[in-house]
């Protein structure tokens, strides 16, 4: 079984990563950063002129039709770049709602303005800073209208539409819970922008009141496919985060080589030597279970759930860790505002709350492996 990528992917991936140095150095991510602009129009475009946007839609809807693996090593590199773009929102989450659920209308409606960034897509779950349950679901759906507050919603002041999860009128359980999608220019939607630790990211508060809505996915049917939504999110995150993992290394490392102290460099000290390799030893477990999720994906295999859990654990603490000990490395001159450290620590904590912390993924591993064991 070969758990690497191709040489074309490969090339792929060099290529992204050219262009992202060219086009995303850290000065235009401080730009979103410090500006009032919720994301980088310029790069966007030019992301959307490259086809990236459409890497996994099928050509008959507009897309490139390459597949999920190219979509992974894409995303990498908008990790490694902290790419202050909506990319995730719109390509991970709202793009593959449509791909697994939509109907055939819905995706010659949606897909083709998704792939060449006419549109940008976002998919609203979440209702407060719990992490959202069946039960906890209040958002209403009756009679093709929703009503309901979503928030913390990425992007969601940005996006055209969004795939919104809400509680329907029929069934029980996880089949009360259905999927619709809603143009956020529409009647009945309003919009506020909620701050967060990552500023180059946007989130919004988004309130429904009676909002045309149009049902996604068969009927009782809703909860399941966001799982499903996740998962496939989860391990295309996973890549994100494993690039922004590998740069804050990388970082790191520059910096250990070319400071000296006491006459020395401070990487020949013992205790930066094990800060570093701790780092890549985390960063390297990470790139392992994000290819596992990467091989889950693409081929659509039983173990898709528990390599999504897997791949998301492993990248959020990578990350996490690998922002935090760049700082550290750096020593006081980590903390300040001048070096780009904070950058990646802020995107981390960011990525690593995005689909649900931590220790929902952990709960849904244990449940995974609880279920297959039982089987």
């Amino acid at each position: 079984m070969n758990f690497d990528f191709s040489d074309d992917q490969k090339m792929l991936k060099e290529q992204a990563q050219k262009f992202l140095a060219e086009k995303c150095p850290t000065k235009a991510v401080r730009k979103i950063l410090e500006g009032d602009e919720p994301f980088d129009r310029a790069l966007w475009k030019q992301i959307a002129e490259m086809g990236w946007l459409g890497t996994s839609i099928p050509e008959e809807f507009g897309g490139l039709g390459l597949g999920h693996l190219e979509l992974c090593v894409i995303a990498e590199e908008l990790g490694r770049a902290l790419a202050p773009v909506p990319f995730s929102s719109s390509v991970y989450l709202a793009t593959e709602a449509l791909l697994l659920a939509g109907s055939k209308e819905q995706k010659e409606k949606y897909l083709p303005k998704l792939a060449s960034g006419e549109i940008i897509g976002t998919f609203a779950l979440a209702e407060g800073p719990q992490p959202p349950t069946v039960k906890s679901i209040k958002a209403s759906l009756r009679g093709g209208r929703l009503s309901g507050v979503k928030t913390p919603i990425a992007d969601g002041d940005v996006a055209d539409f969004a795939v919104v999860v809400a509680r329907s009128g029929e069934g029980a359980g996880e089949r009360a819970i259905a999927l619709a999608i809603v143009d956020l220019k529409g009647e009945g939607v309003t919009r506020k922008a909620v701050k967060t630790l990552d500023p180059s990211r946007s989130h919004a508060e988004i309130t429904f009141k009676d909002a045309p809505a149009e049902a996604l996915g068969a009927a009782g049917e809703g909860w399941d496919i966001a799982r499903r939504v996740l998962d496939r999110a989860a391990i295309l995150m996973a890549f994100e985060q494993v690039g922004g993992a590998d740069a804050c290394l990388a970082m790191a490392k520059d910096y250990a080589l070319n400071r000296y102290a006491f006459g020395r460099q401070i990487a020949s000290f013992q205790a930066i030597k094990h800060k570093l390799a701790d780092m890549y030893v985390l960063n390297e477990l990470a790139r392992s279970n994000a290819f596992f999720g990467a091989w889950a994906l693409s081929t659509d295999a039983p173990e898709l759930p528990e390599a999504a859990a897997g791949a998301r654990i492993s990248a959020s603490d990578a990350f996490h860790n690998a922002s935090k000990e760049n700082i550290q490395t750096h020593g006081g001159m980590g903390f300040t505002w001048e070096l780009d450290c904070h950058l990646f620590y802020r995107r981390a904590k960011m990525l690593g709350l995005a689909l649900g912390a931590p220790r929902v993924w952990k709960d849904r591993l244990i449940t995974h492996l609880e279920r297959k064991n039982v089987a």
